[in-house]
């Protein structure tokens, strides 16, 4: 029984072979359901891409994205610039980075608030010093993210801290201009861990499913656009949105869960280097 259940969770999820031998048992309640209106799903001639959107962290990107994708206005678009080592970067419709919808443009949502109440799971507390007292390191659902510590919030005016969410290895961003406030439809899926991107760029999401099919996506250069063919979204659409016999159904380890706190410390253990936020696999089971 445990070897099954060790080989089903292998089969779907990327944390390594000895973390999840000396953590084999998930048990039910340590998986959730995630909203339909939060999963995008991204059919790429690479494969299909499943992405959790943050609401929490970026609503109005998010709100962008859900009407787009209602629109079905990424279908079809190209990944027109993708670096290895870096990012792959789509949603505009000229396919070249100079375009974008016909909605006005975004305000940058770079940092968001949190309370002592919201679903912050703490991984490591950094020390003081250095950006201005940011030291908490942790999970907000599925996303990495790093704010004020919890406990400042009951001096500040709104009950809140401020964060940002962390531009790890399967994060999505919003891609924008020099101005800040210049994002519109485009959006890149990180290939690697970039922290500078990391307040300085709106994330939306991350990855669940298909990092391999990210990854797959013909690569371009720095200096030079993908060469044609391209990679493409063939379709692009809100889990919510789809036909109920055509659903993916998918459950993702909570990272509030019991199972997933000893996941990460199986992770600790079985790692050569000092685990960071960005090595740590969330599970996710999509059928």
């Amino acid at each position: 029984m445990k070897s099954a259940l060790i080989a089903a969770v292998l089969a779907l999820t990327a944390v390594p072979a000895a973390a999840l031998a000396a953590t084999p048992a998930l048990a039910p309640t340590d998986w959730r359901t995630p909203n339909p209106d939060d999963i995008l799903v991204i059919d790429t001639s690479q494969g299909r891409v499943i992405v959790e959107m943050a609401p929490a962290l970026a609503p109005a990107h998010v709100e962008r994205v859900r009407e787009l994708a209602k629109r079905h206005f990424y279908d079809g678009l190209e990944f027109f610039r993708v670096i290895n080592g870096f990012m792959a970067q789509t949603g505009d419709p000229k396919n070249n980075g100079t375009g974008s919808s016909e909605l006005p443009d975004l305000k940058a949502e770079f940092e968001f608030r949190r309370g002592m109440k919201d679903p912050f799971v703490l991984f490591e507390r950094l020390p003081a010093g250095g950006d201005t007292g940011v030291t908490e390191v942790g999970f907000w659902g599925v996303m990495p993210v790093r704010t004020a510590p919890g406990m400042q919030a009951i001096a500040s005016k709104d009950g809140k801290v401020g964060g940002w969410g962390l531009f790890c290895k399967g994060g999505v961003g919003a891609a924008r201009g020099q101005d800040p406030d210049s994002a519109n439809s485009q959006f890149f899926l990180m290939r690697a861990t970039y922290p500078s991107l990391n307040s300085q760029y709106t994330t939306w999401g991350r990855v669940i499913s298909g990092q391999a099919a990210v990854e797959a996506i013909k690569a371009g250069t720095e200096d030079a656009p993908v060469a044609p063919p391209r990679d493409i979204m063939k379709t692009v659409r809100l889990l919510s949105d789809m036909p109920e016999k055509e659903r993916p159904k998918i459950q993702i380890v909570d990272t509030r869960s019991p199972g997933f706190k000893a996941l990460v410390e199986a992770q600790r253990a079985a790692s050569k280097s000092p685990l960071t936020i960005c090595d740590v696999e969330i599970p996710a089971k999509v059928g």
